[in-house]
């Protein structure tokens, strides 16, 4: 069976940014949920490296967390402040990042996030090849620093972030090539750029068997893995809308199998209600839902 868990940005971020559910109530009703871990987003008012800043203050979040039974699945770092396409000096960059492993080293998390920070819109200002270059030559470095303090990097590819189109979902972690690099696969992301071609710059670029056809493409590249629906629909014409699951078009029947012969390194399924308005109302019924796709693919 797998250990499920849920993205905490759902409920700080987007609808929730003006009416944040506080981390202590979060962690509370997701024990209370029987859930087994949450993914930490560093926004406030949850926590983040400059609110929790000290190794003692760290380690109370953590043993919170154990406290009501859970764990970490993983991190998805604030570094949208950022500028990684547009220009050759990563400096700054790196030096979040750097912030951020620490912050995951002191939280016992061992995988974090990135993305390509900047809208697909760029692409059509500056040179492809440049472009991802400086992409992938900066997650080299991120791999290996990771790697040091013992974390996995997961680059997670949407609609709203440049690098949409499947050639290029497939190509950069090749490109990469560092174990400890990997692809995070969302589901809904993976339906919105491999149906509906949505956001991508120049001529639209999908696959025959969707979805699906482009989680076994990426089989051995995957390392993380976020659950949720799709609708078909933008979130305000940005980023895949994250429908809750039975409301939208992927067939789990297909999908979770293709997930499992994936090679996922680790035993994690995460829940992902980014941006969706009533997502505290709902994470009760998408842990039931997920429950069941446990029993059945887990």
């Amino acid at each position: 069976m797998k250990r499920i868990s849920i993205g905490s940005w759902a409920y700080v971020t987007g609808p929730y940014a003006d009416k944040p559910v506080p981390w202590e109530e979060m962690v509370k009703k997701l024990g209370e949920m029987d859930f087994d871990g949450v993914e930490i987003g560093t926004f406030p008012p949850h926590p983040t490296p400059e609110d929790v800043a000290t190794t003692e203050d760290r380690k109370a979040i953590r043993q919170q967390v154990t406290d009501h039974g859970l764990a970490f699945s993983g991190m998805a770092p604030d570094l949208w402040d950022q500028e990684l396409l547009t220009t050759d000096d990563h400096s700054d960059y790196m030096d979040r990042f750097r912030e951020y492993v620490q912050f995951a080293v002191d939280l016992g998390i061992d995988r974090i996030r990135v993305d390509s920070v900047q809208p697909p819109d760029v692409l059509n200002e500056i040179d492809r090849d440049t472009a991802r270059s400086r992409a992938v030559e900066t997650w080299k470095r991120c791999a290996d620093e990771a790697a040091d303090a013992g974390l996995s990097v997961s680059w997670e590819f949407e609609p709203g972030f440049a690098f949409n189109e499947p050639s290029e979902i497939l190509r950069i972690p090749e490109e990469v090539d560092r174990d400890n690099f990997g692809v995070m696969l969302d589901t809904c992301h993976a339906y919105m750029c491999a149906v509906e071609a949505a956001r991508q710059p120049g001529e639209p670029e999908t696959l025959d068997a969707g979805a699906v056809e482009l989680v076994r493409r990426l089989k051995g590249h995957i390392n993380h893995v976020h659950l949720i629906d799709s609708d078909g629909t933008l979130h305000d014409d940005e980023t895949s809308t994250h429908a809750p699951f039975g409301e939208g078009y992927i067939d789990w029947d297909e999908m979770m199998p293709a997930i499992n012969d994936a090679g996922i390194p680790h035993d994690w399924w995460t829940i992902d209600l980014c941006f969706w308005p009533d997502a505290w109302q709902v994470t009760r019924r998408c842990k039931d839902f997920v429950d069941e796709l446990n029993k059945q693919y887990g």
